[in-house]
């Protein structure tokens, strides 16, 4: 591979996510560099080069950038005003930062669909709970509704679900929110669109995502999803209108809503690869990863095609468990056929804290899930203390 084809890759973050894209580019020997606070970090051990800083420090992220050929990143919390600073001084950063701004920010995002005809859920935007309750008061805003803070909200912080005055007094966020009416949702979908520089577009097979009903995050995913042709042509066409109209590089996650009359609406986007893509590495032709890695180098993008019907689930901290990680009944797992299981390398683990993942694979459907469930019960992240 001559130098120009290997270029010096920067990932802001040092997660699963940027541990999966390490090892994406393995295989061929990317010189791929990872930013993040210590060696604790999953990515820490397989980058090329870890480098020790924060990446929502403007100074750390453009020493680090300054190195670089291409940055990108694996979580959208960080210092974009160093990405623009990067980007004005010649070096490519994908996704680029004012996408990151427009994204990280969910009053924005949501103000993009609603300024560009994308199927969304009607909203208002607020600046606290004052405010809403204001609003709710003035018959502006009706119960039940969903309150998202516009921004830092991850893996299901940040998202109040209220049903009731209850509801109202314990849960009701007090930040900068976007309000939505809750939608009568038949099943959660989510499509992955990649997109590269010279504007070559390809999709994934949509998912069909469970989420656990108390941590509020991904637990259970099935590909291909169970819905008919037409909605499944009709979900990958909103989420490459969404791409193509955000023209953003990279990877972009688009998580939709099947209302229960036949609707698709987007829910909102992730600008990197997510955990509704992670069993790509084993069920299809190219996994999100080297996807993400190919449209940031500019290179051809591979094809998506399912080579065996997966399911998905994600190992959490079992409650009432913190502390050093304890896998027990992985000898139980690692016995299911077709089971392929990720752990992240997270030293300690908490409550419904993402410790890993497991991809089971299938003749149908059916098989898949089936081992999937299998490997649901088979292991418990513990703790001996």
């Amino acid at each position: 591979m001559s130098k120009s084809s290997s270029p010096r890759i920067g990932i802001l973050g040092g997660g699963q996510l940027g541990k999966m894209l390490c090892q994406a580019g393995a295989p061929w020997h990317l010189p791929i560099h990872v930013l993040d606070q210590n060696h604790s970090f999953p990515a820490a051990n397989y980058a090329t080069v870890f480098h020790r800083g924060n990446f929502r420090n403007k100074a750390d992220v453009l020493e680090f950038g300054r190195k670089m050929d291409i940055v990108t990143i694996e979580i959208e919390h960080i210092d974009t005003a160093a990405l623009h600073q990067l980007v004005a001084e010649g070096i490519k950063v994908y996704p680029q930062p004012d996408k990151i701004d427009l994204i990280k920010d969910k009053g924005l995002q949501k103000q993009f669909y609603a300024d560009h005809d994308i199927a969304t859920s009607s909203f208002a935007l607020y600046a606290g709970a004052k405010e809403v309750l204001e609003a709710l008061e003035a018959g502006e805003v009706s119960l039940p509704f969903v309150q998202k803070a516009r921004t830092g909200g991850y893996d299901g912080q940040g998202v109040a679900v209220i049903r009731n005055t209850a509801d109202l007094k314990e849960k009701i966020l007090d930040v900068p929110c976007v309000v939505e009416a809750l939608v009568d949702i038949d099943k959660e979908l989510a499509v992955i669109v990649t997109r590269n520089p010279s504007g070559e577009l390809r999709v994934f097979p949509t998912v069909e995502m469970e989420f656990h009903p108390t941590a509020n995050l991904v637990e259970f995913l099935i590909c291909p999803a169970a819905i008919d042709s037409d909605t499944d042509a009709a979900a990958a066409a909103l989420a490459r209108a969404v791409a193509q109209k955000m023209d953003i590089v990279g990877l972009l996650a688009v998580e939709l809503f099947l209302t229960k009359a036949g609707e698709i609406l987007v829910n909102e986007v992730a600008p990197r690869p997510h955990n509704s893509g992670h069993h790509t590495i084993e069920a299809c032709m190219t996994s999100q990863y080297e996807q993400h890695l190919r449209a940031i180098m500019d290179l051809p993008l591979g094809p998506t095609d399912l080579l065996r019907p997966g399911a998905m689930i994600n190992l959490l901290g079992a409650e009432g468990h913190t502390g050093p990680a304890v896998y027990d009944g992985w000898a139980n797992l690692l016995a299911i056929p077709e089971v392929y299981p990720h752990l992240y390398g997270k030293a300690e683990t908490r409550p419904f804290r993402k410790m890993g993942h497991v991809t089971a694979l299938g003749d149908t459907v059916a098989m898949a899930r089936e081992r999937a469930k299998q490997a649901k019960v088979a292991v418990r992240i513990v703790t001996t203390e």
